[in-house]
């Protein structure tokens, strides 16, 4: 599978956070869709092929800001 090219929405790279490198991070997709990255979750087993993360939820409120909405 190729690798998509992402705009990130949260953090800063180089700055005083984890999240601004490569900790917990949202990124939107050249389609409109969402990849986000956090530390695994296993709230439940997701199915074949899919995976549960889980990102505080200032970086939710950071990933909005940067859109806009």
């Amino acid at each position: 599978m190729a690798r998509e090219e992402l705009t990130r929405l949260t953090g800063q790279a180089g700055g005083p956070e984890c999240d601004d490198d490569d900790c917990p991070n949202v990124y939107r997709t050249k389609r409109g869709s969402f990849v986000v990255q956090g530390d695994v979750s296993d709230a439940f087993t997701a199915p074949a092929g899919e995976a549960l993360v889980e990102i505080p939820e200032h970086v939710l409120r950071e990933a909005v800001r940067a859109l806009g909405w």
